[in-house]
């Protein structure tokens, strides 16, 4: 557990480190981690090894805990010296009876509290125990004291100290102001009819005027064919009168 804590300090100091995930690394009790993670929010020892909480150090910042899949059974008051914890999960462990959880009574800003897969929840009327026993808890194995499922995002709200989605902000004045701001945007820009009308209209009027150009082409060769045909007959007539001339000078 030592090397994999050095590993994960990354070459910070103890004490600017808000977040450790010692996860997977085999131990049998926690040996390394010292006072000196005294900015430590959250930290995480899953699946370890642990029989024990013994050498736990104090964490006066400590927020989330995370011990699933130990083997603890007990020792959960070496945890007091960590009063900020809000967050606690120990399911998959070796607790058999609500003795053991008595220390937790003692946390007064425990919200959210994880016991799945261990003996303790067999007992009769256990989720209503755990809710008594535990008066500031107000999520057990993912429910509320009415049974109704958290959402993953409502509990992280918890754990950060934004009760009630506060700083997170309203879906529904979300939507409000979408709404406000598409109206906004219909009010203020011409719509997609008025742009193909005047589209329409702008080749309309080129058609138009294409097909007054082409009448006036037709019209004009109409009148030079026309003059033509007018024409073609008196020079005819002169041709042949000059010929008829012509001949009668020969003669």
């Amino acid at each position: 557990m030592e090397k994999r804590i050095e590993l994960e300090k990354r070459g910070k100091k103890p004490g600017d480190i808000k977040e450790l995930v010692l996860d997977n690394c085999r131990s049998t009790q926690i040996v390394g981690l010292t006072n000196e993670f005294s900015a430590l929010e959250s930290l995480s020892l899953i699946n370890v090894g642990l029989t024990s909480l013994k050498g736990f150090p104090k964490l006066s910042s400590l927020k989330k805990l995370e011990l699933s899949d130990n083997r603890i059974s007990g020792g959960l008051n070496l945890l007091d010296s960590s009063p900020k914890l809000t967050h606690l999960n120990l399911s998959g462990n070796k607790i058999k009876d609500l003795d053991t959880l008595q220390p937790l009574k003692e946390f007064k800003n425990l919200k959210s509290l994880d016991l799945f897969n261990n003996e303790v929840t067999n007992m009769d009327n256990y989720r209503e125990k755990v809710f008594n026993l535990i008066p500031s808890l107000r999520y057990l194995d993912g429910y509320d004291a009415d049974d109704c499922e958290v959402d993953s995002e409502g509990e992280d709200d918890e754990v950060n100290g934004n009760e009630d989605g506060e700083g997170g902000g309203n879906e529904e004045d979300s939507e409000e102001v979408s709404d406000e701001e598409d109206e906004e945007f219909l009010d203020d820009d011409p719509g997609l009819d008025i742009v193909y009308k005047d589209k329409i209209d702008s080749d309309e009027e080129d058609y138009m005027g294409e097909e007054e150009e082409e009448d006036d082409d037709e019209d004009n060769e109409d009148d030079e064919q026309e003059e033509e045909e007018e024409e073609s007959p008196v020079r005819g007539k002169k041709r042949k009168i000059d010929e008829v001339g012509g001949e009668n000078l020969n003669a």
